[in-house]
């Protein structure tokens, strides 16, 4: 295993069958050599430096139906709430007061918010804030819609991706949901010029070793500047209510093989990696992850936007959430970088 793990250091990429090999044989002690290699090598690039991104979840409505998330549009138990364009203003404006320098929209795929209305919400943040980057998570939208929020000024969208393998998407989305369509839409976006970022849920139901494969060789073949991935969670109003969730031994390891791959690349240390246990996020960090992303949602909102169980920091105000981490990185060596922490490719 620690042959593969070198090979995918120097050369960044193996074949279908290396990785399910190394996803198969999983042990904890690969896994601890794992992330020992993958730190150095982000230690190496970010030094003991984590870039934050302020979050601001816009809106709980989703016309989509997907099994796993508990915002989808057939929960009648959700509170659904959407915030103004003055709301969203107010959130950058207590982020900046704060030191973020990059905010992400995200919300469900809303046709509320049309082309227009995010386009006046994206021009009037960069007016403001012309030294922020803004990233945009709206889900599948149109090239065109795409090209005009990127002209407006938005730098970087997320897009996960879920899953890279057809049979398991199936398993996860409904028919009118298409991962063809899903692998186009990043492509586009890559294209137009975004700072393009893609991801997958870790131990989500139907996933194996060959399926965490195809992830790895879809990301490898995107070459996205951004990876987000964190552990399924079930949520109790879904089909997955009594599914099994993922584990932190799996998703740091797959954290460090992301960062072998892609040692250039933002990989956040997601809020549900610290729902699942206590350190998720520190230990994120130390698996090779190089972004945290407090929430500066209103406190009102944030339990209403419970894509999973148990989300953690939805009472916390924007203050709380950033000193939080900043502490949490503090005691384990790092510091949280004051700036767009853009993506940087390898010279």
């Amino acid at each position: 295993m620690k042959e593969l793990i070198q090979k995918l250091k120097k050369e960044h990429t193996l074949s279908k069958a290396e990785w399910t090999e190394l996803f198969t044989h999983r042990s904890q002690q690969t896994g601890e050599y794992l992330a020992e290699e993958a730190r150095a090598v982000s230690r190496k690039i970010f030094g003991n430096r984590i870039y934050t991104r302020g979050l601001i979840e816009f809106t709980n409505y989703c016309k989509n139906d997907c099994y796993y998330c508990g915002i989808r549009k057939s929960n009648r138990n959700v509170s659904r709430y959407r915030l103004t364009e003055a709301q969203i203003l107010e959130c950058c404006e207590s982020g900046y007061e704060l030191g973020f320098r990059t905010f992400v929209l995200q919300g469900g795929e809303d046709g509320y918010f049309t082309d227009e209305k995010m386009l006046l919400i994206i021009r009037k943040i960069k007016e403001r804030y012309p030294d922020c980057a803004l990233t945009l998570s709206l889900g599948e939208r149109s090239k065109k819609s795409y090209e005009a929020f990127y002209q407006a000024g938005a730098d970087r969208y997320l897009l996960r991706h879920e899953t890279a393998d057809c049979g398991h998407y199936r398993k996860l989305h409904p028919a009118e949901l298409s991962l063809e369509n899903r692998m186009d839409c990043l492509r586009q976006l890559k294209e137009i010029g975004y700072q393009t970022g893609t991801g997958f849920m870790v131990g989500s139901p139907g996933q194996g070793a060959e399926q965490l494969a195809e992830d790895m060789l879809f990301i490898r073949s995107l070459n996205p500047q951004m990876v987000g991935i964190g552990p399924f969670v079930p949520h109790h109003d879904t089909p997955f209510a009594k599914e099994k969730g993922g584990t932190v031994e799996l998703t740091l390891y797959c954290i460090s093989l992301l960062r072998l791959m892609l040692p250039n690349a933002l990989l956040p240390a997601t809020t549900a990696l610290g729902t699942i246990v206590p350190d998720g996020r520190e230990r994120g960090i130390l698996a090779g992850a190089n972004v945290v992303m407090p929430n500066l949602s209103p406190v009102g909102v944030r339990k209403k936007y419970e894509l999973y169980d148990n989300k953690i920091c939805t009472g916390e105000e924007a203050a709380e959430c950033r000193n939080c981490l900043q502490s949490r990185m503090q005691s384990i060596g790092y510091e949280l970088a004051v700036d767009r922490g853009d993506y940087k490719p390898p010279v």
